[in-house]
């Protein structure tokens, strides 16, 4: 399998190259087009990859598109669905989270679950059920805007806000807390943080989807 990235960072979009009888699975709506000699399925569960109840609990859509390269070789090309950048990301047998929505797409050999436990229950005053992309092989992670690399080592901790985290490896630990009081969380556009301690390396997007939304908003027609 060989990607190429094009029209990054703002709005990227990822050309996948199959060989005959590889495969990529993607999030539905994620596909810009394919070459005639890839075939696509579409279900709710292939054989553990992903289970649409698990997926679901993680912001993810119940249904995912499988892309066969069959006959030959062939290309896929997918987007996300927000402006942004997506980055490729490799796996042996580790685990990488992510937050809600930031999975793209994922090659055989990537259980993705969402049943986490305690940390699904530590994360829900964030209204995030993180997905855990757990195995051995590529994953592609999406971000509203630039995507940033933050790499800490052992004892060095950074802040970050719950809005612009993507992900996060297994190795790195963090806690997370209320910032500031009511005041600061009602007119300061700041609630939840996470606090990250190395070693270890967390990603976050340099834009905030929420943030955008409550600019426009106000300039949209009435329904009157």
């Amino acid at each position: 399998m060989q990607t190429e990235f094009s029209h990054r960072p703002s709005y990227t979009h990822l050309t996948v190259e199959l060989d005959d009888g590889e495969s990529i699975i993607a999030e539905p709506g994620a596909m810009v087009g394919h070459s005639p000699t890839v075939s696509i399925e579409t279900s709710t569960s292939r054989d553990g990859l992903l289970s649409s109840a698990k997926s679901m609990l993680g912001g993810e859509s119940m249904f995912a598109n499988e892309f066969v390269a069959e006959g030959g070789s062939g290309t896929v090309t997918l987007a996300p669905s927000a402006p942004g950048d997506v980055m490729e990301h490799e796996l042996d047998d580790e685990t990488l989270y992510t937050t809600d929505g930031a999975f793209l797409a994922a090659t055989p050999g990537i259980d993705i679950d969402s049943e986490l436990g305690g940390l699904k229950s530590m994360l829900g005053e964030a209204s995030l059920t993180p997905l855990a992309l757990k195995g051995s092989g590529t994953v592609f992670v999406d971000a509203y805007g630039g995507l940033e690399r933050l790499d800490l080592d052992a004892g060095e901790s950074y802040v970050l806000d719950n809005e612009h985290l993507i992900a996060w490896d297994d190795t790195v630990d963090f806690e997370t807390r209320s910032v500031g009081g009511l005041k600061s969380s009602l007119f300061g556009g700041e609630g939840l943080v996470f606090e990250f301690t190395g070693p270890g390396t967390a990603w976050y997007q340099t834009r905030d989807l929420d943030a955008f939304v409550s600019v426009i908003q106000p300039r949209l027609p009435s329904g009157n």
